[in-house]
């Protein structure tokens, strides 16, 4: 896929002293492309440089007009088959322990950022709720505009009480629910459901049955709904010893087929965070949850 500013795609041969012969056939290798080719490429737009920028510096691409059923906003979704998630480091949290909302930077395979997501909560629900805690997590685009919006409410997590588990709830665009993550009870395993909007379930994710990363990934495999074959994934990464042990930073990589309803992509990005907050959050001096029975 080219690049903007990729200096090894050619640029149209300019001709030499004027415009030259418009009767003259265009050289070898010089496709106008009228009414042909496949549609361009639609790029996730980045911030304006400004006058006098350097060179290299990223601007707006123009995309074609976007497919039909996806929501503004998640168009450079279509493009690609993984995402990364990066926890950001809060300083104010690794030195005196006091919770803060979470923020995570929202990559492409290239390590480019796509979009930014935050948690949006009050102080005292963060540090009396702990990892359990309701909140609302707006997803920017790099724009600043608001694409998505996952909202969780306060529920449980053990398996010893499988009436009330966890549930979240993605929109997008904000106020327009495209699906759900809902925890499926199970004495042993953490296993989702992820739904459509009317709630019907679409796809099965199921991890293992201790969730601990002790110096290797973590792995929650993507399924069917009525099939063992896996078709994706939601890793945690191992991020090093230092920052395991002393920050509640996380790293994680969604894998889903290229051809998945984008509306899916979109949810699953939401049992991302929901998984990253049952079983890797930290809160104070409390230990990670790593299964079900916690």
């Amino acid at each position: 896929m080219a690049q903007y500013g990729d200096k090894s795609v050619a640029p149209y041969p300019a001709p030499h002293g004027g415009y030259g012969d418009p009767h003259q056939a265009p050289p070898p290798g010089f496709n106008p492309g009228y009414n042909q080719g496949p549609p361009p490429v639609m790029y996730q737009p980045g911030p304006v440089p400004e006058y006098g920028a350097p060179p290299g510096a990223i601007a707006p691409a123009m995309a074609a007009a976007a497919p039909v059923g996806v929501p503004p906003g998640l168009e450079y979704l279509t493009q690609i088959d993984q995402i990364l998630i990066h926890q950001k480091v809060e300083l104010l949290e690794a030195f005196i322990g006091l919770e803060t909302n979470n923020q995570y930077e929202i990559k492409n395979s290239l390590g480019q950022k796509i979009y930014n997501a935050k948690e949006k909560n009050d102080c005292c629900t963060r540090n009396c709720c702990g990892s359990l805690r309701s909140f609302d997590m707006k997803i920017k685009d790099t724009m600043d505009r608001e694409v998505i919006r996952i909202i969780r409410p306060f529920r449980c997590v053990s398996c010893w009480f499988p009436c009330c588990l966890q549930e979240m709830e993605v929109q997008a665009p904000p106020g327009t629910t495209i699906g759900y993550v809902k925890q499926d009870w199970h004495p042993c395993l953490p296993k989702f459901s992820i739904q459509g909007p009317n709630k019907e379930t679409l796809l099965k994710l199921d991890g293992p049955c201790f969730a601990c990363n002790c110096c290797g990934d973590v792995d929650f495999e993507l399924k069917g709904k009525d099939s063992d074959q896996p078709v994706g994934r939601i890793s945690k990464q191992w991020s090093g010893l230092l920052k395991e042990v002393f920050t509640d930073t996380d790293n994680f990589g969604i894998q889903f087929p290229l051809d998945m309803d984008v509306k899916l992509k979109a949810v699953l990005m939401g049992a991302c965070f929901l998984i990253d907050f049952m079983f890797f959050e930290k809160v104070g001096e409390a230990n990670q949850r790593s299964s079900v029975f916690s």
